[in-house]
């Protein structure tokens, strides 16, 4: 028999794998055969991609139908990250491929990013540094300096890394609540915060709006017009889980009539910016979808992806399985 082969995808636009995939080969050994292929779209798959037992696939690169209905010999599409609305989970479910992602990896990283960018608008931090280096000291942005323990943290999914934003939030002296309508009771005892039964309940107390949930139908422009206008008034709005769970429309019209006080956003709906206008936004900060990023979290997430594909190729029970195909 030929020896197994496991194919890694990269996005081309902006490829986030080494060209050796040194990491990945540490963990697989001579177990498989591993290749890298850089694409654009799955239109882009190379016959060898499409005959291969296991995919390794990085964000931003879809999977779709079109491109899992070419797959002939694979067991598990691996997603390199918590995310996975990039694959057609649906079209896999079908043809029997169970599609896999890491969602511990990051935890720390994303939890940190959020709170610095909250800390960033309450402080005002940005403005202030534009500010001084004009050599000025005028401190414009006085209105929209902040308290912490004055204000209500509110947080919309308390899975790992809502729970790990609830706990930093906390500790700097927020007020911290959270919705979650798939969480069972009692989750907020164990944390020490409090729980909103509905979205409407939690915004209309929330002076920074973080978002730790996922994207689906259910979710996609979860924050739209109505939603922003349910915020207290000087509210900050952070979203460092999926661009389209907040229409990109309603938060530049609410930071340019003032009807928020700023936004932090590391993921963008249509990501990236795509216009100047778009761009100079007012009290708008934007990070370039890194929230998961440090040296240490892309090597656990390499790895983790690395070892479930290990296991696909050796027919063993596979780990973090989000489509119900049956390990």
């Amino acid at each position: 028999m030929s020896q197994p082969h496991i194919a890694i995808i990269d996005w081309t636009t902006s490829p986030q794998g080494d060209p050796e995939s040194n990491i990945e080969r540490q963990i697989i050994g001579g177990a498989a055969r591993v290749t890298r292929t850089l694409c654009e779209t799955d239109a882009d798959l190379t016959d060898e991609v499409c005959g291969a037992n296991a995919i390794i696939i990085w964000h931003n690169m879809p999977l779709t139908a079109k491109g899992i209905a070419r797959l002939k010999n694979c067991r598990a599409i691996i997603r390199n990250g918590v995310g996975f609305d990039s694959v057609d989970v649906n079209a896999a479910r079908e043809r029997g491929i169970a599609v896999c992602n890491v969602p511990d990896y990051g935890t720390e990283e994303v939890a940190d990013h959020a709170i610095a960018l909250a800390m960033a608008l309450c402080r005002q931090i940005l403005p202030l540094d534009a500010e001084a280096k004009q050599l000025g000291w005028n401190i414009r942005v006085t209105p929209k300096l902040r308290r912490l323990s004055t204000l209500t943290f509110g947080i919309v999914g308390l899975g790992r890394i809502g729970t790990a934003t609830a706990l930093r939030a906390k500790a700097l002296g927020f007020r911290v609540i959270f919705h979650d309508p798939y969480l069972p009771n009692g989750a907020d005892k164990a944390v020490g915060i409090t729980r909103c039964r509905s979205l409407d309940e939690l915004l209309s107390q929330t002076d920074v709006l973080s978002l730790h949930c996922p994207l689906s139908e259910e979710t996609r422009h979860l924050i739209s017009e109505r939603e922003l206008a349910l915020l207290k008034p000087g509210s900050f709005v952070v979203n460092t889980a999926r661009g389209a769970i907040i229409k990109k429309t309603a938060i530049l019209a609410a930071l340019n009539e003032g009807r928020i006080a700023g936004a932090g956003l590391d993921v963008i709906e249509d990501e990236p910016l795509r216009t100047k206008e778009e761009a100079a936004a007012p009290n708008l900060i934007a990070t370039c979808h890194a929230a998961f990023c440090s040296v240490e979290s892309k090597i656990e997430m390499r790895s983790t992806s690395a070892r479930i594909a290990l296991a696909a190729v050796r027919n063993e029970p596979l780990e973090n399985i989000v489509n119900g195909v049956a390990s």
